[in-house]
């Protein structure tokens, strides 16, 4: 309501992740000259008012929850009188399309966030050709994303243009519920939650016993061999159909029972995952773009034909793409960006003939579908001069129930290592399995047992990898990486120098 009301009356949305760090929090709001500053609580009030002495430029500080002595914003819901409607009326009529609409801070793994300029055109081109892609039919959505991301909030966009109704998880914690209450036909989500929705489901799979256990490894086993736009022949089609039947339409009662489609972005999403739900009638249109530009880039369609596994879409309407000599993707149309606030310097690094190089290395498939394959600024060299794209090696790893999180290392080193995350819900069935009493995360990441076992599944999976890119040695870390813990983003993305600089002395034991 605030975002449409600001942008009604001429104004520039400034939005924050409210776990936001207080000296990032005060340079936005300078580098922004924010004037008004509206937030959730007391705590988030708090937090505001202990820099306001700091940013002269703050006129009024509101609150969405009643907060004793602090003005709450519903003193701003008076009913309007003429001369208010008619100036309302002015403004509005006066703002283009090529006016600034927001100023998005990037939460960025390095440096200062730089701020994202986008016109109202950015955005409203970026809605308008999703439209194609996605399904036609009356549309339900549960939003749980943060609205301050330009992923959450261009798609609310979307969703509005096309009539829908909205439903807001209470939390993360009660998306499973809201899922059963709400049934909703569509939603976004980041591949870090789809992975722990998957986690959910095998564990649950793993607790059946005898036939029932048996019938569900049978059909996950099934769905694992699914291949997209092919007849992969009648037996093995009318087992998925019995599949479905049997153990996948429960997975789709756990998820509403209603959905069309699952919307993935903001990272890469393992191709097992994507393959698995697909084949449980649970498409997942894996999209691609950066808050540059407004954000989509490309997007797998809800068209079947339109869909190929492994790649981020085909690129959508109005934009061009074109692969650098070095790999690197750029892009170029309505959605990419004005230019980063106050830093025309860094604007012209980013942009070349109206070409916006993204940063990430890619391909394009049968000349059309869009295939990330790195971030141009994770490839390290190791010490023999060898590149090496850690995001693959990482997402190849992951494919392994047994392990949650995994950052490869290696950059000026003899070889490739890895600091390893066990997924340890499924690590502990393991070990209550093989006699190990342990249940301990420090103790279980010492015991040669559990060490042995993750060299196994570490050597299983080298063989996708060229001899440079295999991973040698690798250290267990016994607490999951996190935004709380500082090692992850708010879109769920890897702070690796964060990871680097905290894990240093495992890093050093791969490497003595």
């Amino acid at each position: 309501m605030l975002d449409l009301a600001v942008q009604q009356c001429g104004g520039v949305l400034v939005p924050v992740y409210p776990t936001i760090s207080i000296n990032e929090l005060e340079y936005i709001l300078n580098d922004a000259q924010v004037k008004f500053v509206f937030v959730r609580d007391e705590e988030a009030w708090h937090k505001v008012s202990s820099i306001r002495d700091n940013v002269p430029w703050i006129k009024e500080i509101f609150t969405f929850e009643k907060v004793v002595g602090v003005r709450h914003w519903e003193e701003l819901l008076i009913e309007p009188d003429a001369i208010l409607k008619n100036k309302v009326k002015e403004i509005s009529a006066a703002i283009s399309k090529d006016d600034l609409a927001t100023i998005i801070y990037t939460s960025g793994t390095t440096g200062k966030p730089k701020g994202v300029m986008l016109s109202h055109q950015n955005i409203l081109t970026n809605v308008q050709a999703s439209i194609p892609c996605l399904p036609v039919e009356e549309l339900k959505a549960l939003s749980f994303l943060p609205l301050n991301h330009i992923f959450e909030r261009m798609i609310t966009y979307f969703y509005l243009y096309k009539n829908a109704s909205i439903y807001y998880a209470e939390s993360l914690d009660t998306i499973a519920d809201n899922l059963k209450e709400i049934k909703p036909s569509i939603f976004t989500t980041v591949p870090r939650l789809l992975e722990k929705v998957y986690d959910k489901i095998m564990a649950k799979g793993a607790e059946q016993k005898g036939i029932k256990r048996k019938l569900f490894f049978w059909a996950h086993d099934l769905a694992t061999r699914y291949e997209i736009n092919t007849n992969q022949g009648t037996w093995y089609n009318i087992q998925l159909k019995i599949a479905n039947k049997l153990i996948f339409s429960k997975w789709r009662e756990a998820l509403g029972n209603n959905l069309l489609c699952i919307i993935s972005g903001g990272a890469a999403c393992q191709v097992r995952l994507i393959r698995i739900f697909t084949a449980a009638r649970i498409p997942i249109l894996e999209g691609y773009g950066l808050t540059e530009t407004s954000p989509v880039i490309s997007v797998n369609r809800f068209q079947v034909e339109e869909r190929l596994f492994g790649s981020v879409g085909p690129k959508i309407d109005n934009v061009e793409i074109k692969i650098a000599a070095d790999g690197e993707i750029l892009c170029k149309g309505p959605n990419i960006m004005m230019g980063y606030y106050k830093a025309p310097g860094l604007t012209q690094e980013v942009m070349t003939d109206g070409w916006f190089h993204t940063g990430d290395i890619g391909v394009l498939v049968y000349n059309k579908f869009l295939k990330i394959t790195d971030r141009k600024k994770e490839m390290f060299k190791t010490s023999g001069g060898k590149y090496v794209a850690p995001l693959l090696i990482e997402n190849k790893l992951k494919e392994s129930v047994y392990i949650e999180q995994v950052m490869v290392v290696g950059a000026e080193r003899k070889f490739v290592g890895a600091l390893i995350v066990p997924s340890f819900p499924n690590l502990k069935n393991w070990t209550r399995q093989n006699g190990i009493m342990e249940n301990d995360n420090e103790a279980l990441i010492r015991n040669p047992k559990v060490v042995a076992l993750y060299y196994e599944i570490v050597d299983s999976f080298n063989k996708y990898f060229n001899h440079v890119e295999q991973v040698k040695k690798f250290e267990l870390l016994a607490h999951e990486w996190s935004i709380d813990g500082g090692e992850m983003t708010p879109k769920m993305s890897l702070k690796r120098k964060v990871v680097m600089e905290k894990n240093s002395v495992a890093i050093e034991r791969i490497y003595s």
